[in-house]
């Protein structure tokens, strides 16, 4: 472990016990894993990096998508008997290019407080927490008392993500949140890229990107990458939910560990990068209340995810 910046931003390097992997994180910037190198080569899809993020929210590396993940229909939602108006005024938030509210509200969030950070065993490890009802900017767009507390852990050959709500109040709290890995092989191109996607189902979704209500089979066995496309949700996962980006000598396989039933899979054709975002909650749960989970006072939600690299 050792601490460092990153465009003027403080940083913290998780380094395995031979040094070939490393992952970079941000904690200032909304904790953002910022970086992901096998040996010394770049993992993650950059796009504008850090600074970016810091300034404007555009996503980059593996941002956290809270409270709720991809976007929501409109600008108010019900839970539990509160009823809530979105304000940007009021809240930190990010819209896509239609105006809908996108990604939550801790786009690169300075709220973040690191716990612990060194080595544990063969392990580096970086705890941190936010106290989400502390802060009213966030209260007021997500009116539901609780304490945030993520865990990374680096070993040899993968980086886990661990992530825990824990209410703090007398009412339940809402589940809807989910992360957004960039994966990008060494190299800046698709070139002999292969994905493989364990998927049965996609949700069909309005041009907005709300999800219709209507779904289709789907597969994804494993195939060349190529020139595809896609910005698609999928609300039925085959087991263990394993996904792969391989190609010459490097394979990135993420693999949910809990929590996560659902994601959406992003991979403009004109970049490099795909992304396999684990998902507690179908887009837009928050409003429609599709399969949206919650955890009560008293209880602690938890969710997992890990990244593997291979050869």
């Amino acid at each position: 472990m050792r601490e460092s910046t990153t465009d003027g931003h403080a940083t913290l390097t998780l380094t395995s016990p031979s040094g070939e992997l490393e992952a970079v994180y941000a904690p200032s910037v909304g904790m953002v894993c910022c970086s992901l190198r096998h040996r010394g080569e770049e993992l993650l899809g950059q796009r504008g990096g850090l600074e970016a993020y810091a300034a404007t929210g555009s996503t980059f590396g593996i941002p956290l998508l809270y409270p709720w993940a991809n976007r929501l229909a409109a600008m108010s939602y019900s839970f539990g008997g509160a009823d809530v108006t979105l304000n940007a005024d009021e809240s930190p938030l990010h819209f896509d290019s239609a105006g809908l509210p996108m990604h939550g509200l801790l786009g690169a969030s300075p709220y973040w407080e690191v716990v612990e950070a060194g080595p544990a065993g063969d392990t580096s490890v970086v705890q941190a927490r936010l106290d989400f009802s502390a802060h009213d900017e966030l209260a007021r767009a997500f009116p539901f008392r609780h304490m945030l507390e993520l865990e990374t852990r680096l070993d040899e050959r993968s980086l886990t993500v661990e992530t825990t709500v824990i209410p703090t109040g007398d009412s339940d709290v809402p589940v809807a949140f989910g992360f957004h890995p960039y994966f990008a092989l060494p190299g800046g191109s698709r070139e002999g890229a292969e994905i493989e996607l364990p998927v049965t189902r996609r949700a069909l979704l309005e041009p907005s990107g709300i999800p219709s209500g209507e779904h289709e089979a789907a597969s994804g066995e494993l195939a060349p990458l190529g020139d595809r496309a896609f910005d698609d949700l999928f609300d039925r996962l085959s087991q263990p939910p394993r996904f792969t980006l391989s190609g010459p000598g490097r394979e990135l396989a993420l693999e949910f560990e809990g929590g996560y039933h659902f994601t959406q899979v992003y991979a403009p054709p004109d970049q490099p990068f795909i992304c396999f975002e684990p998902m507690t909650a179908p887009t837009n749960a928050l409003i429609s209340g599709d399969r949206l989970g919650s955890v009560a006072p008293g209880e602690q939600f938890k969710a997992i995810f890990k990244i593997t690299v291979g050869d």
